[in-house]
């Protein structure tokens, strides 16, 4: 009985179940016998089976005691791994032990003990005083998993985290550096910090892709047909093999050396270490340990690890290799001291004070004696950027219904060659064949019904796709999503430098003056403004810098600060080592707009610098901006003023909450709602004087929280953003093809909503319904209050509107989409996640707008998305929309950054118009692979049912048939078919998703049905000819004076085909078939509304015409040589015209039930209807309307779709929300949290 298995990196994406296993003799001797007995195949079966491979060889056995670990994934795709479990000695038991470094044993080579897959045996003497202790780990995805006898399970080491350091126990006890031993020490359990990317040989990757399933079947089928003497199709197989795997390794290791060269950059640099408070040394960056103490240069450097600034040090740096973002940001040592010295460090919660692993620090600012300092909290693969190559290198396998499908579908046709297979030996055994007989032609049954070149063929639309996407200027890295593109339904937009502008420009500003807002200014540069404390907190709440002479930085900060016509200087690192106190960043007025009282002091000399520097204030200490507090504040000193001053930036909404009350103006809603109403971007500013008694040194160590507060509002900006030009195109062309928009932005709720009535992604009759939610307080529980953002009067009546239900996309009122939209803040979203779980679903399956969202929350909300069965769609700039993207279906950035890695597909136009293009190359993509499989499956049973045929006459194809049937007509029409450019616009019926569906099976299974009956039909017929005989080399059908003496020259000694290969029944099924292909390839290679119609792509149009006016040419006229190559006899004229006929009725036929049937009753009458709701479409008159209903009906009964429930989770809450009449909310109700499933709404 199989005992309980243990989870491993629980709550994480990774998490997998464990089981031990230890060696088994006499298992392993089996499998021994198995795999001599099998020829190998047992041993390729336990390769591409690893849980097979270790129960079948191992027995089960606790972990601690395991040799072998069995993995399983507890995702949806629970993917099996197999691990090989280790042991190491070392002193101690993990790597924060306290241990006696003395006794560390040294190597030869001067290193300490490190790793060991199976423990030295001269190790124990070596280390017998020192006692060391066996440590037992495996490594699976580049991570090493450690067992812990506490724990009873296998953990992995990330780094200082492990410790659970408040920030101030980092500043007291971890900032003088490692010693040498301990660093030795911790080696052993982090290893070098190197994300080592091992580019494999050719020789590796060439094993590996052979060893594929696919490639062990096609030389099974070669090696068969080499027996069976068929040389040169066999030849041509292997060719096609040679090609698409030299094409799949030079791929391949491409992309390693690409990854490779990536991350080389900063896997190995030289750094300078700390050793104790004063000794400091040069090393490689490969031997850093958490803990280490580095130093950051002046001059800056490639971060090689993850570390968090210490001892007031600050860097401006350039994350765009793990964000994709080029904007500067500055980071600040982490503090040491108050509240937030007391919090726990988190990489996540205290990133703006960590430097990550491959960004690059541009610069620092130091003190005199001083040196900026960072100590080391992760390194290896365990970084940030460690994490993001692991992504790269071990992806999660795509999930896509088409190749679930394609998979049971092979399964079916492997059924379908079981049947043959079983039918051939019956068939031989009657007929009593030979044993070697039997078996080579039962096996080369079921290489026709499961064509070799499957995968190769649905392989070329992607890869067609691809390089017209790469025309438009979209670049791709998961190739295989392009057909997921082509089933978005859903797609999320960010806002600011996706639907709108990047740059902000200054519309004006709105000061406070005595308690009330004064009239809108838009000019911030004039004279009268320049002493003032508005202008002031306008020029130094920022985070700028100068690189190079120029401005950096935040581009609304770089708007908002050139606006003022101020000047900033920064000192020079000789200035700095001047002074005792770091040289601060000075911004100051430029001459010309200093107040006349002050100019006119020298009208003909410039003005003195004491004079000046009147004007001049130092900006003492940054608290950058935070996305999760909203805001950002700054300690200056105007120079030869005593007491400091305190700037505070950020969401009106956070900035009033931190302001003394009296001094917000009463009008402060209205005014903002004013503004955010009519899109624009709104920043609050306020001002605090801090205490005289505040030295540089206390504001250094400083809280934020302490600071932040019982501020002075000083007044509102006015940042205008305005829409892309193309932004409300786009948008409309999404929602005429059913394609839902939804906008995620870390912008105002109002500012977000106007933007969204702008570009139509809500239009100006809808309503909006914003949902406020609030946690928990005192005996109230948590709350949702619902509003209108405008008056419900003005819009139409909910009541007197027909709210029809489109299954696909939720209500439809009047015709249009939607009549109404949620809006949810992310304050709001993290509520009603907690909280209301059971109406979290309910409420994104009409929400348009989420506003002031976290990053994390992004993602969850895409993953929520996806969990009511969306085909979800990310675009984004690649600032803060990282996580989204990688999680969505498929993600799309703007970003041209090529470092950006987080993205399936990047855009080189900045704007959304890369969105319709992805989906509709997708649609096109999508369709080719569904045509192209239909065709496959159709060709393998053409073939199937041409070869069972003959089999019961002791006959089969001949060779040349066989190669002209798979080479000159199936593989070239198969890749030409997927030529076909997608349709230019996009369409509103959705493609098909599955190839286990309705529509699809009743295509394929009437296509077989016809090309059996007829062929039959020829069979048949051929045998009824008064002309027909028993062919052998001396018949002469042709000649219709011979026939009547045909029988009397019959000579049994004569030489006879010894295959059976020429006669009158393979010529007929050969030709009947071969024009079975062609009509089959232009039934399904289909064009609208999809891709451009079969016509436009010239090269399939060529093949075909090229092979019907051949093969009709050779049936009519026949040529002696090509006969004899292709081994077909002659046949009466008569016969021949038969044929024309037969195979021209059963292209029409085929076409009839394709196109009539299918295309235009079936997919109108039932799957339309299946698919899109009952409500979907207008007829045009009544008598059109009473004949669809009645036709509808009878085929619905027919095809059992009359009660059929929608199988997409959404459609299903669609439904049940038509029938709830509590939904939407009302206005001015208030719902709250009665008990985990259930809500309470009430009147406010």
């Amino acid at each position: 009985m199989m005992k309980r298995e243990v989870t491993i990196n629980e709550g994480l994406e990774d998490e997998m179940e464990v089981w031990g296993y230890r060696p088994c003799l006499w298992k392993m001797i089996l499998v021994g016998v198995g795999a001599l007995c099998s020829g190998g195949l047992l041993l390729l079966l336990l390769y591409w089976l690893p849980e097979w491979a270790v129960k079948g060889t191992c027995t089960h056995t606790s972990l601690r005691e395991a040799h072998t670990l069995l993995l399983r994934t507890t995702d949806e795709f629970k993917q099996w791994f197999r691990a090989k479990v280790h042991v190491m000695l070392a002193p101690g038991k993990g790597p924060f032990d306290s241990v006696d470094l003395q006794t560390i044993v040294d190597l030869p080579n001067g290193d300490a003990v490190h790793t060991f897959s199976t423990v030295n045996e001269d190790l124990p003497e070596m280390c017998s005083h020192s006692q060391p202790i066996q440590i037992h780990y495996f490594t699976h995805h580049s991570t090493k998993y450690y067992w812990n006898d506490v724990k009873q399970g296998f953990v992995i080491y990330k780094g200082l985290e492990d410790l659970k350091l408040s920030c101030s126990d980092i500043h007291s006890d971890h900032s003088s550096g490692l010693s040498t031993k301990l660093q030795e020490y911790r080696r052993q359990f982090f290893e070098e910090n190197e994300i080592a990317v091992r580019v494999p040989s050719l020789f590796i990757l060439l094993i590996k892709e052979v060893l594929n399933p696919f490639y062990i079947f096609q030389l099974f089928c070669v090696i068969l047909w080499s027996i069976q003497d068929y040389y040169y199709y066999a030849a041509a197989i292997v060719f096609m093999s040679f090609i698409s795997i030299a094409t799949s390794l030079y791929t391949i290791k491409k992309q390693y050396v690409m990854l490779h060269d990536m991350v080389s950059t900063h896997s190995v640099v030289r750094v300078s270490l700390c050793r104790g408070n004063k000794d400091r040394e040069e090393a490689m960056s490969t031997d850093l340990v958490p803990g280490d103490v580095i130093v950051i240069p002046a001059n800056g450097m490639i971060m090689p690890c993850d570390a968090v600034l210490i001892h007031g040090g600050t860097c401006i740096v350039n994350e765009s290799m793990l964000t994709g973002e080029s904007v500067p940001v500055t980071k600040t040592s982490l503090p040491g001291s108050g509240q937030d010295g007391t919090r726990t460090y988190n990489l996540e919660e205290h990133k703006r004070h960590t430097l990550f692993c491959g960004t690059y620090v541009i610069q620092t600012r130091f003190y005199t004696g001083e040196l900026v300092k960072a100590v080391v909290v992760r390194t290896g693969f365990s970084t940030e950027k460690g994490q993001l190559v692991r992504s790269i290198l071990y992806p999660k396998p795509t999930d896509f219904k088409l190749y679930r499908d394609a998979y049971l579908f092979l399964l079916c046709l492997v059924g379908v060659a079981g049947i043959g297979f079983i039918y051939t030996i019956v068939l031989s055994v009657m007929y009593k064949v030979p044993t070697k007989t039997i078996i080579i032609e039962s096996l080369e049954i079921i290489t026709i019904a499961v064509p070799p070149a499957l995968p190769a063929a649905m392989t070329a639309g992607i890869v067609y796709a691809q390089r017209r996407l790469k025309r438009v200027g979209i670049f791709c890295i998961s190739p295989q999503r392009i057909n997921m593109c082509g089933q978005l339904n859903l797609v999320c937009f960010d806002k600011t430098g996706t639907l709108t502008e990047d740059g902000l420009d200054l519309w004006g500003i709105q000061r406070v003056e005595d308690g009330s807002f004064s009239p809108p200014e838009v000019d911030a540069a004039k004279e009268t403004l320049v002493n003032t404390t508005f202008m002031a907190c306008m020029a130094t709440c920022h985070s700028l810098t100068k690189i190079e002479g120029e401005l950096s930085g935040d581009p609304l900060d770089l708007k908002m600060f050139s606006a003022t016509g101020w000047i900033l200087e920064e000192s020079t690192e000789e200035e700095t080592a001047l002074h005792n106190p770091i040289m601060p960043t000075v911004v100051r007025p430029p001459k010309q707009v200093l107040p006349e009282a002050h100019q006119n002091v020298k009208n003909s000399q410039n003005m003195e610098l004491s004079e000046l520097s009147l004007f001049e204030i130092g900006i003492v200490r940054q608290f950058p901006f935070s996305s999760a507090l909203q805001r950002m504040s700054v300690v200056v000193r105007r120079l030869g003023e005593k007491r400091m001053d305190a700037y505070l930036k950020g969401a009106p909404e956070v900035v009033t909450s931190l302001c003394r009350a009296d001094t917000v103006p009463d009008s402060f809603a209205e005014t903002l709602e004013s503004y955010t109403g009519q899109g624009f971007r709104v920043i609050a500013l306020a001002h605090r004087q801090l205490e005289s008694k505040l030295s540089w040194h206390k504001v250094q160590s400083l809280n934020r929280d302490v600071l932040e507060t019982n501020m002075e509002f000083l007044g509102l900006i006015i940042m205008q953003n305005k829409l892309k030009q193309e932004t409300a195109g786009v948008l409309l062309e999404l929602r005429q093809a059913n394609i839902r928009t939804l906008m995620v932005t870390g912008d105002n709720m109002l500012t977000a909503i106007s933007v969204a009535r702008d570009c139509g992604m809500i239009r100006p009759h809808e309503r909006v319904i914003i949902a406020d939610a609030f946690l928990p307080k005192d005996t109230q529980p948590a709350s949702i209050t619902w509003r209108y953002s405008e008056n419900p009067a003005h819009l139409p009546d909910k009541n007197s509107q027909t709210v029809e239900l489109d299954l696909e996309h939720g209500f439809r009122g009047n015709g249009q989409d939607q009549s109404y939209h949620f809006a949810v803040t992310g304050k709001a979203f993290a509520v009603i996640t907690e909280h209301f779980p059971q109406l979290l679903q309910k409420l994104v399956l009409r929400a348009t707008v989420f506003a002031r969202m976290a990053p994390d929350q992004k993602t969850q909300l895409v993953e929520i998305l996806q969990n009511v069965d969306y085909t979800v769609g990310m675009c984004g700039d690649g600032a803060n929309d990282c996580g989204a993207l990688k999680r969505a279906h498929s993600g799309i950035s703007l970003s041209e950054l090529e470092a950006s890695v987080a993205s399936p597909f990047t855009s080189t136009t900045s704007n959304i118009s890369c969105v319709p293009n992805l989906i509709r190359e997708g649609r096109a993509a999508l369709i080719t692979s569904f045509c192209v499989f239909k065709f496959m499956a159709l060709y393998s049973i053409i073939q199937y049912l041409s070869v069972t045929l003959l089999y019961s006459m002791l006959s089969n194809l001949g060779d040349f048939q066989f190669l002209f049937i798979d080479l000159a007509i199936v593989l070239i029409i198969a890749f030409t078919m997927s030529l076909n450019p997608a349709w230019k616009e996009l369409v509103r019926r959705p493609p098909p998703s599955s190839l286990i569906s309705g529509p699809l099976l009743f295509s394929v299974l009437t296509q077989i049905i016809t090309c059996l009956v007829f062929q039959v039909l020829a069979y048949l017929l051929v045998r009824r000819q008064s002309w027909y005989e028993i062919w052998t080399p001396q018949s002469d059908a042709c000649n219709v004076s011979h026939t009547g003496l045909s029988h009397h020259h019959i000579n049994v000694t004569s030489p006879v085909d010894h295959k059976n290969i020429r006669n009158y029944e393979n010529t007929t099924l050969f030709y009947v078939s071969s024009f079975q292909y062609l009509a089959v390839a232009i039934i399904f290679s289909k064009g609208k509304p999809f891709r451009e119609p079969s016509y436009k792509n010239w090269p399939f149009m060529l093949t075909c015409l090229c092979l019907y006016v051949f093969l009709f040419l050779i049936m009519l006229f026949p040529v002696p040589a090509i006969d004899n190559f292709l081994e077909i006899v002659c046949v009466p004229h008569d016969w021949r015209v038969t044929m024309v006929i037969i195979v021209i009725v059963n292209a029409v036929v085929s076409f009839m039930f394709e196109t009539l049937v299918l295309d235009i009753i079936l997919w109108r009458l039932v799957f339309s209807r299946d698919k899109q709701g009952a409500g979907r479409g207008t007829p045009d008159t009544p008598h059109q309307s009473a004949n669809d209903r009645w036709g509808s009906t009878f085929l619905s009964w027919l095809f059992c779709q009359r009660t059929k429930a929608p199988r997409t989770h959404y459609r299903q809450l669609a439904l049940e929300l038509q029938d709830d009449p509590d939904w939407p909310p009302k206005p001015s109700t208030v719902t709250y949290a009665s008990t985990p499933h259930t809500n309470v709404t009430v009147p406010m």
